[in-house]
């Protein structure tokens, strides 16, 4: 396989993983830092969904690219490795997240701003419990992605 490949699935395995737990730390600080006033949750709200909407690009091009370069320098026997298997995971994950999940949240804010909620805050809206139920899911599945981002890490080199 091309040195160059395979420079540029390790770089792209460290940017992916390193974002995936950057972007969740600052998120949740961006949350408890900001906590208090309600355009304060909103603000982090809006800033932590544009971070994760950025790891979620990096991530559908890394996964892609990885897997491909897995299967291109080990065939067939790449199906059998941790690796290729975590990252398809962390690449079903990551669009499970981008394509399903966050257009319904994003839906039951409109609904929760066309329904009339206080400052267009969906948390104070008949949706509250729908979307926290869809947030908690959204959270499990990112916390899943970074734990699944240490195997690809520890066995990138095998």
């Amino acid at each position: 396989m091309n040195k160059l490949a395979d420079q540029l699935a390790l770089i792209l395995t460290t940017l992916w993983v390193g974002a995936l737990w950057a972007i969740g730390v600052t998120a949740y600080m961006l949350f408890t830092t900001l906590k208090g006033l309600q355009s304060d949750s909103q603000l982090a709200g809006l800033l932590a969904g544009k971070l994760f909407n950025l790891v979620s690009y990096l991530g559908l091009f890394s996964g892609f690219f990885l897997l491909i370069h897995r299967l291109i320098r080990y065939g067939t026997a790449a199906l059998k490795q941790a690796y290729f298997w975590a990252v398809f995971m962390m690449l079903l994950l990551v669009a499970f997240g981008h394509f399903g999940i966050q257009p319904l949240l994003a839906q039951l804010k409109v609904q929760a701003i066309l329904s009339g909620a206080i400052n267009g805050d969906v948390m104070k809206s008949v949706f509250a419990s729908r979307f926290e139920r869809w947030h908690g899911i959204a959270s499990v599945a990112y916390v899943l992605e970074c734990l699944l981002g240490f195997v690809v890490v520890l066995r990138a080199k095998q």
